[in-house]
């Protein structure tokens, strides 16, 4: 019973981050509820006993994420721009790939259902080798850092080369101001 009133607290604590986030008018103000809302989903990831996941969650959403927005707003100022009145035919857009995607959705099998593909194929497979074959005694860390081991080097390099990519950009922002001062 406690931890179904915890999940359900964290729940309404995640809407209310969520809603705060997309209705809040400073951009700094939607960084930082952003950056709430990823450690919050954390202690979502801890509450479903998934803490490597938590540790990215934290790192990544609440920790790089907001150090990469904020410096962004460095650039562009605090402030959201007015938006301009209904653009109809951008509306027209996310309204039809809203459709499509909601459409695409309906083939799909029931959440949580047994005998959907995935858990006929692989996931038996894993439950029944992951602790012989990785000598991990956490099923998640299995799963990522030894069946899935390829895909987490490469999104750590996503990240690496995303920081790159910022310091880069950063780097020739501080010489364009230098040439200014000039």
């Amino acid at each position: 019973m406690t931890t179904l009133l915890i999940d359900v607290f964290l729940l309404l604590l995640l809407v209310i981050t969520a809603i705060g986030a997309v209705a809040v008018r400073s951009l700094l103000a939607a960084t930082l509820l952003l950056a709430i809302y990823s450690l919050l989903m954390a202690l979502v990831w801890v509450s479903l006993q998934a803490v490597d996941v938590a540790f990215t969650e934290a790192a990544v959403g609440g920790g790089i994420s907001t150090v990469l927005l904020i410096a962004t707003l460095v650039f562009i100022g605090r402030r959201e721009a007015p938006a301009p009145l209904i653009h109809w035919p951008s509306a027209a857009a996310v309204v039809i790939t809203g459709a499509v995607l909601i459409y695409g959705t309906l083939d799909m099998p029931r959440f949580g259902d047994p005998q959907a593909p995935p858990h006929q194929h692989v996931a038996p497979h894993y439950i029944a080798h992951a602790m012989e074959e990785t000598r991990v005694p956490n099923f998640v860390t299995a799963v990522l850092a030894s069946y899935r081991g390829y895909d987490t080097l490469f999104e750590t390099a996503v990240i690496y080369t995303a920081g790159l990519g910022l310091i880069l950009l950063l780097r020739g922002a501080r010489a364009r101001r230098r040439e200014r001062r000039r």
